[in-house]
């Protein structure tokens, strides 16, 4: 998708702080990080969100296992976030699926 700013930076058409590169995902720093280890997880296929890539089991589970190695390499050996946006209402700003993997600080709990 040409217009989609993850779709491009999967492209190398834009750069990115990347940390992790696989086959079937990508990860890069947020550029507008919330906390000391902000690292979105993208996969370099198009997907909406995450209700869409749940429908492809193995892809999402390379999502979720990269964020995993993610954690590792950041040294997030106290703990670490993942977390999905989903839509608007979600805060969700970007509509290609990634996970954000967030540490390297006491996070609190979430809302809810």
């Amino acid at each position: 998708m040409s217009d989609c700013l993850f779709c491009r930076i999967v492209a190398a058409e834009i750069p990115a702080d990347v940390v992790r590169e696989t086959e079937h995902t990508i990860a890069f720093r947020d550029i507008a990080p919330h906390a000391p280890v902000h690292v979105l997880v993208v996969p370099r296929e198009h997907h909406r969100d995450v209700a869409e890539l749940a429908a492809h089991a193995d892809l999402l589970q390379a999502v979720i296992a990269e964020a995993a190695a993610v954690a590792v390499q950041e040294g997030l050996t106290d703990g670490w976030r993942l977390l999905f946006n989903t839509g608007h209402d979600a805060g969700q700003t970007v509509f290609h699926v990634h996970a954000h993997v967030l540490g390297g600080e006491p996070l609190g709990a979430l809302r809810g």
